[in-house]
């Protein structure tokens, strides 16, 4: 017979903490030491300075973070970058299209 249950969680076990993968940690690592070196360089009390400093953390903490059904919020981010980055047609045929093209 030999039908072998595999629990839910099995995958689980094989990630750091439980969610993350190694390359996940090296990418939020890398972003969270490029915001600590810009810290420690550049000395500015402009607020758009500090967010700009401070986005590599923020971006690569988004990039890693555990989301339920990712998936579905892959293709949402996907869905958004096209919307925003090609060309719009919109085709208008209006209520009383007849089907002729004039």
């Amino acid at each position: 017979m030999n039908n072998y249950l595999i629990p839910a969680n099995s995958k689980k076990s094989q990630l750091i903490l439980g969610f993350f993968t190694g390359i996940d940690l090296i990418l939020f690592s890398s972003g969270v030491g490029l915001t600590l070196i810009l810290l420690l360089t550049i000395q500015s009390a402009n607020l758009g300075v500090m967010l700009l400093i401070l986005s590599p953390a923020l971006i690569t903490s988004f990039l890693v973070m555990p989301i339920p059904y990712y998936h579905n919020v892959l293709q949402f981010i996907v869905n958004i970058y096209t919307y925003f980055s090609e060309r719009k047609r919109f085709y208008w045929k209006g209520w009383c299209y007849d089907g002729k093209d004039y």
